[in-house]
């Protein structure tokens, strides 16, 4: 699976609002498993299609204790709970995190490769993962999500270090340990 070119800020199609699908087409399971191959090599939890210059309305995610990525395809949140600050970055704007305005839980639906609806009930990483990835869909960045406009920052290079960082920032963040980031997917239904 060859791993696609992504795009960076200020490119505009990161700008742009992604199409939705009709019917499933016969690419979609390679075009999926090239966008999981692509995010796993950024070691990154999600992936939207237009961070690889394509506006169909597909993104895909996997938690770090997830063995199988999920596809989501035509996402979109129904309901949001909840406010918290959380850290986060992107892989369209490396280099930088941010603290950003989420929601503490959210439910969203979206199409499987197989065509049938996936229900999603999210907290934690999850719904972080899914208002972030849906927001690239609609042209949306983190950085449109700042508490404050000074609340973003540049981070020191180096790949394991701003890995760990990463995710002590997303502990630090929910105010508790890596536990509350556990989601089964069992919690997703169809």
């Amino acid at each position: 699976m060859p791993i696609l070119s992504m795009r960076f800020l200020p490119d505009p199609i990161l700008r742009r609002q992604a199409r939705k699908i009709g019917k499933v087409p016969a690419n979609m399971k390679k075009f999926t498993d090239d966008m999981i191959e692509t995010m796993r090599d950024e070691l990154g939890v999600g992936l939207a299609a237009n961070q690889i210059g394509s506006l169909q309305k597909v993104a895909v995610i996997q938690l770090p204790d997830w063995e199988e990525a999920i596809v989501l395809i035509n996402p979109e949140i129904v309901s949001r709970e909840g406010e918290r600050e959380v850290v986060e970055g992107c892989l369209s704007i490396p280099g930088y995190r941010g603290l950003v305005k989420r929601s503490v839980s959210v439910r969203a639906r979206a199409i499987g490769l197989d065509g049938k609806v996936i229900r999603i009930k999210a907290d934690g990483l999850l719904a972080q993962a899914l208002e972030h990835e849906t927001g690239h869909l609609q042209g949306s960045l983190y950085i449109d999500h700042l508490v404050t406009p000074d609340d973003l920052w540049k981070i020191p290079q180096g790949g394991e270090e701003e890995e760990e960082e990463e995710e002590s920032d997303d502990n630090a963040a929910s105010g508790s340990g890596a536990d509350e980031h556990t989601h089964e997917v069992g919690e997703q239904t169809e």
